[in-house]
């Protein structure tokens, strides 16, 4: 494996964890994790880049090494919206690339953390690499009421990750949302994914990442600034992905062949299908992975 460095810089107020690998001076390349992740998660990825990049992969705030909002100086912080992650991305690449146009890649709901930005900023983007980030339904506004209950009931609810007895329970509990995942892999990602404390092996996440977002997703403000976008976007899917089901299972059954069909509103788009992956696409077929994200920068 190729040696990560672990880093902290100060990110709106946050104190934030980064993995950087390669040489300061090289292109710089940066990769977002998706929801209930960590920036190590992008390391066999890392690994099979065949060129010198200066790879910078956050663990978002209320994930892995990364302060939590709540209780710092606002105790009453129960919730993580959507537009923070955007200002702290903005903040990372004001602070490591402030002039030059970056490479970025994104994985599910930093697939969508990346397309919202790339479009808000398009000036700051050179290329996209969006994986498995599809967006979620479109939420109609008559739905609006009864999202803002449910939120209100599970404000007082508050949610908890399980402690898991040893590192190799957490390792497979990472094999049962991936059955694809070797032991080594699992075992390297259980040791970011986790921490020791009294009561056992904890997640590195804060549970009121869980509590549902009040606001529902509007598809038409997310293709707005998709339409922005003026760097080439590269979507990667896997074959085996599990997006139709979660979706179905978010509402009504999906047609995911018409779900695909929100990107034609992105000006430079095109789309690969990965075989034998699922949605971690990037735990299942890295070196793959690796190829493609190298030839889409090399395309520009």
């Amino acid at each position: 494996m190729k040696q990560h460095e672990s880093r902290f810089v100060d990110l709106r107020g946050l104190r934030t964890h980064l993995h950087c690998w390669g040489p300061e001076d090289a292109p710089l390349l940066v990769m977002v994790h998706g929801w209930m992740d960590v920036g190590a998660s992008y390391q066999f990825v890392v690994d099979a880049l065949k060129l010198d990049y200066r790879v910078i992969a956050p663990d978002w705030r209320g994930f892995g090494l990364s302060d939590w909002p709540v209780g710092q100086g606002a105790p009453g912080i129960r919730s993580y919206w959507f537009p923070d992650y955007l200002a702290d991305l903005d903040a990372l690449l004001d602070h490591f690339s402030p002039t030059q146009a970056v490479n970025l890649v994104g994985h599910s709901m930093g697939g969508n953390i990346a397309m919202i930005y790339a479009g808000v900023r398009p000036q700051r983007i050179r290329t996209v690499v969006n994986l498995e980030g599809f967006g979620m339904l479109d939420s109609p506004p008559e739905k609006a009421p009864t999202r803002y209950s449910n939120w209100l009931d599970e404000l007082k609810a508050p949610k908890e990750l399980r402690a898991y007895g040893s590192l190799e329970a957490v390792a497979r509990r990472l094999q049962k949302t991936n059955h694809r995942l070797s032991d080594e892999k699992a075992m390297y990602l259980a040791r970011y994914w986790s921490a020791v404390d009294n009561s056992g092996y904890r997640l590195l996440g804060d549970a009121a990442h869980k509590i549902m977002n009040p606001i529902g997703y509007r598809l038409a403000e997310a293709q707005a600034c998709w339409r922005n976008i003026t760097a080439p976007v590269l979507h990667v899917e896997a074959k085996q992905t599990e997006a139709g089901l979660w979706l179905s299972r978010a509402g009504q059954p999906v047609d995911f062949d018409a779900f695909r069909k929100r990107f034609d509103c992105v000006p430079n788009w095109k789309s690969v299908i990965v075989d034998n992956a699922g949605h971690m696409v990037h735990h299942d077929q890295p070196e793959i992975l690796a190829g493609l994200i190298e030839s889409h920068i090399a395309t520009e």
